[in-house]
């Protein structure tokens, strides 16, 4: 045995190099990885990445295709994290053609003005760009986008957010819904700024759309109030079960079915908070004695807030100055929310520092 171990210490230790394909295997076969090894030593691929990517297609039968296709994205401007990216979501890019699936996409963004890092950009977001028709849905989708957003810029900022509307006809759904909700008063600017926060809202069928201005109707929201959008967003997001569980919890903490409406018409966002943050909020409220209908009814923003982030914290500091009568008037809580963390330190931390005591810790 002491033979077998003296021997076993004076084997060599693996060599680990650049060529690491003896290490990658397949799970299942047990087999060397070529992919994987390709990526990392062609192209400089973390190990990480080119086993994800290698798990779809573990062997290339055209490499010098695949290098083609790589550095025709170097030349355009991918980096290496974006490369990483496309090839993870979308292995088949490997096996791609260069002249008729990847070149054509890349001119349409260049013939409308997108600079390499936005093509770069959107299309590590979104791969699956590079297999939609260039002509009949990608270039006609990139140009209505501009023609509302208003810039290059805009678009690249909103299709980072919003992947799905390069996959639709945005002549017939975004182009056509924007018309529809103009039609209800709401203007441009407005529609353009919600894009940003519904953009699933504009892609409905307009039938879906006159759903929700329904429903919103029937919570007797003002259609001349600058939130009217607002209000459809949050309907878009809701399933008519889930509102009516959000009524009921409203009305099991105390509020009338007026108060429930006139809640929804100052602030509609409230209703897009799940039931277990709204219960935390109240909740707490209640054990600070912060809760009152009325109140929250004035100050609905409050639901919205951290529980842990902002509102205990602040909560807690203001409890402590209140018990040692630091406070010539108790400040109000919607108000000391709305500060900023450096204005609410420099009010309420700073200036009462020893008298907080050390074990005051205010995140």
């Amino acid at each position: 045995m002491a033979h077998t171990l003296r021997s076993s210490l004076l084997l060599p230790r693996p060599c680990f190099h650049n060529s690491l394909s003896l290490f990658f295997y397949s799970s299942k076969t047990l087999e060397p990885n070529p992919t994987a090894d390709y990526l990392i030593n062609h192209h400089q691929f973390s190990q990480e990445a080119a086993l994800k990517a290698s798990a779809t297609i573990a062997y290339l039968k055209n490499p010098a295709d695949s290098d083609s296709v790589l550095s025709f994205l170097k030349q355009s401007g991918f980096s290496k994290t974006h490369l990483e990216g496309v090839v993870q979501k979308t292995p088949r890019i490997l096996c791609a053609n260069l002249d008729t699936s990847i070149k054509p996409k890349i001119k349409i963004f260049q013939d409308l003005g997108f600079s390499d890092s936005d093509i770069a950009d959107i299309i590590s977001c979104d791969p699956w760009i590079l297999w939609r028709s260039a002509d009949n849905k990608l270039g006609p989708a990139l140009v209505v986008l501009k023609s509302i957003l208003g810039s290059n810029a805009e678009v690249c900022k909103f299709l980072k957010l919003s992947r799905r509307y390069l996959q639709h006809d945005l002549d017939k759904s975004l182009k056509a819904n924007m018309e529809l909700l103009e039609g209800f008063g709401i203007s441009s600017s407005q529609l353009v700024k919600y894009m940003f926060r519904f953009p699933r809202l504009f892609l409905h069928k307009q039938k879906a759309i006159l759903e929700f201005v329904e429903r919103v109707d029937k919570m007797e929201f003002d259609r001349s109030s600058r939130l009217f959008i607002s209000a459809i967003g949050i309907m878009s997001s809701l399933k008519v079960e889930t509102l009516e569980l959000k009524k009921k919890l409203f009305r099991s903490l105390g509020f009338s079915e007026k108060d429930v409406f006139t809640m929804f018409k100052r602030s509609p966002m409230v209703f897009g908070i799940s039931e277990k943050k709204l219960k935390e909020v109240t909740e707490l409220l209640v054990s600070a004695g912060q809760f009152h209908v009325p109140y929250l009814l004035s100050n609905p923003e409050l639901l919205m807030y951290s529980v842990e982030r902002r509102l205990k914290p602040r909560l807690k500091v203001l409890e402590i100055l209140e018990k040692k009568n630091l406070l010539e008037e108790k400040p109000k809580l919607n108000t000391v929310c709305k500060y900023s963390e450096q204005k609410f330190a420099e009010k309420f931390i700073l200036p009462y520092a020893n008298e907080l005591g050390k074990d005051m810790r205010y995140k």
